[in-house]
């Protein structure tokens, strides 16, 4: 046995990580075995007065031994073992180790993950596991950059909560090294720790903070979960955050996509102390300025799309909604919730006269669907579009942001449509989304409850707008990575045909004008007889012209001297300074 105290930690980064956050969960005691790959690994947690090693030159044997002790302690433990096959001795200790449900973290050391397969000695792939070894395995690459050290941290915070989730049992950590000589790091480095916060569990404090809810793409909210949303905000002056895809029809709601998409702006009404996120993947790609994210999660699973998580609370959204209200009574006014409402309004008030395109549609059109519809949006710049301005909070809105591909938005508007029939469905997609999917419009269950909106400019306009990587490409853009011309290069005829074939009724509009009169009848209340395609045209350097008015809509000193950084060090340079200055 050894916990002697020595000179300092390896200048690995990862194993740094490791090791603090090993601390800060609570994993005291490990078994470890002899080797070279994990010597940077063993040389930290020998030398930390913390860590009570125990060594064992069998691998069969360590884990068996991790075994025992996390079954007297009930607390978890640790294994370290070198590369080659050392690794593979550990799987009948992890067998059992799994069905057993005991909390030990096998931590196999390995060179450059590019390694594999290229017939270097001692190196074997270790990326898949057994299923019954371990409950989950992460891979823990070198960390050169600010996106490594957060996925290092996301990743490492993860496994280790899982040796204690839902009952608890193994987890994996393959952890790469350097083999570093430099252990002249006097102190580990600050890592950002999740915790796991569970029901009958003592609640972080929330008194005297700035909060939002941030909500993701979310299913049809239940009169418990609503009322327990509104609670809560009337107890801690919060805000509700969300896009078309959240759901929330509250009255704490903030459509905060314009106001956060503001690129030479950055108002004070961004930031908060703590963002509460629920839902699912959203894709209006914006976010508060937070400085904790709380993750609600029933599975209790750690999600960082933030990284600025702080804790996981394993439980229902309405629970834990419901048991922060019973913690304060109501505060009757809301400032910050009337800050989001009046930076709102300021900035929408700028808002000029947009040319044809889907932000334009959008503003347009969105207030002529009827209430209680359902709005289903392709992704990226529909989505974008359509998150921009407000819609009746009655409308129910949908876009495939799981997967994030354009190839089944129309077979999910058709869908959706099946399945309530006495609704209205709009959908409102670009030409590529439309014909990728066009088969889905030939199936014979297509009713009359399905209304498709095709804006259709002939390209991937989304490769167009002046803020993409692309658009660098000029008119060279337009071949391959924009793909114009497909699909008849706007033909008048192809859709129109198509759809009247089809039987459907068939719009179509080249002006803002014939746009307008259009939606009047594509916006009709009422089944009709038939469904609908209304077929928009428009031009890729108005979206892009529409696009970047809605984005610059004023300039304040910050958010100029952010896109004067960016400019220079770009936005993977700006989130490392973030880390760096820890905001």
């Amino acid at each position: 046995m050894s916990a002697t105290a020595g000179p300092g930690y390896t200048d690995e980064a990862n194993i740094q990580i490791l090791v603090a956050l090993m601390k800060h969960h609570g994993l005291c005691r490990g078994v470890v075995s002899p080797g070279a790959t994990n010597i940077t690994f063993v040389a930290c947690l020998q030398r930390d007065p913390y860590f009570t090693l125990y060594s064992s030159v069998d691998e069969r044997s360590a884990a068996y031994m991790a075994c025992g002790i996390a079954a007297e302690t009930g607390e978890p433990v640790f294994l370290s073992c070198t590369g080659a096959t050392a690794s593979r001795n550990y799987l009948p200790g992890l067998t059992e180790a799994y069905y057993r449900k005991l909390p030990v973290l096998a931590v196999t050391s390995t060179q450059h993950l590019g390694r594999i397969g290229n017939m270097v000695p001692q190196v074997i792939d270790r990326t898949n596991e057994l299923n019954d070894v371990c409950r989950l395995s992460v891979q823990c690459p070198s960390v050169h950059t600010a996106d490594d050290r957060w996925a290092c941290e996301a990743s490492l915070n993860r496994a280790l909560l899982e040796l204690t989730r839902d009952g608890g049992g193994p987890v994996h950590v393959n952890l790469v090294t350097t083999y570093s000589g430099d252990f002249s790091t006097r102190e580990l480095p600050p890592v950002r720790c999740v915790d796991r916060v569970e029901r009958g569990d003592e609640l972080p404090s929330l008194s005297g903070k700035r909060v939002a809810v941030y909500v993701g793409a979310h299913p049809a909210w239940d009169e418990r979960l609503a009322s327990a949303v509104d609670g809560f905000c009337e107890r801690y002056d919060a805000a509700v955050i969300c896009d078309r895809t959240s759901n929330y029809r509250g009255g704490f709601r903030v459509d905060a996509a314009l106001v956060c998409s503001q690129t030479r702006s950055a108002p004070e009404v961004r930031r908060c102390d703590v963002t509460v996120h629920i839902g699912e993947i959203s894709g209006s790609y914006v976010s508060v300025s937070s400085e904790e994210v709380w993750r609600v999660d029933p599975e209790g699973v750690p999600r960082d799309p933030f990284q600025r998580l702080r804790y996981v609370f394993e439980m229902g959204e309405a629970e834990f909604f419901e048991a922060y209200a019973s913690l304060a009574e109501p505060m009757g006014e809301h400032p910050y919730l009337e800050a989001w409402r009046a930076e709102d309004a300021r900035v929408r008030a700028l808002v000029p006269e947009l040319p044809l395109s889907n932000p334009w549609l959008a503003q347009n059109v969105g207030p002529m669907l009827p209430e209680g519809s359902v709005l289903h949006l392709g992704i990226l710049n529909s989505l974008r579009s359509w998150n921009l301005f407000p819609l009746d909070p009655s409308i129910r809105c949908y876009c495939n942001t799981g997967g994030f591909g354009i190839d089944g938005c129309v077979s999910s508007l058709v869908g959706a449509s099946l399945a309530s029939p006495d609704k209205l469905f709009f959908g409102v997609v670009g030409d590529l989304a439309c014909f990728y999917d066009l088969n889905s419009l030939g199936n014979r269950h297509v009713g009359p409850n399905v209304r498709l909106m095709v804006v259709n400019n002939g390209v991937g306009t989304e490769f167009k707008n002046y803020n993409h990587k692309a658009a660098a490409f000029g008119d060279e853009a337009d071949a391959h990575m924009a793909a114009r011309g497909h699909f008849g290069n706007k033909s008048r005829d192809l859709l129109r045909h198509y759809a009247t074939d089809l039987g459907f009724e068939y719009l179509s509009a080249e002006t803002k004008g014939e746009a307008l009169a259009a939606a009047e009848r594509f916006t009709t209340p009422g089944r009709g007889d038939r469904p609908m395609l209304f077929e928009v045209f428009t031009d890729s350097r108005d979206e892009s012209d529409a696009l970047e008015a809605l984005y610059t809509l004023e300039v304040d000193a910050k958010g100029a001297a952010r896109q004067a950084v960016k400019s220079i060090i770009g936005e993977r340079g700006i989130a490392a300074a973030k880390r760096i200055l820890g905001r």
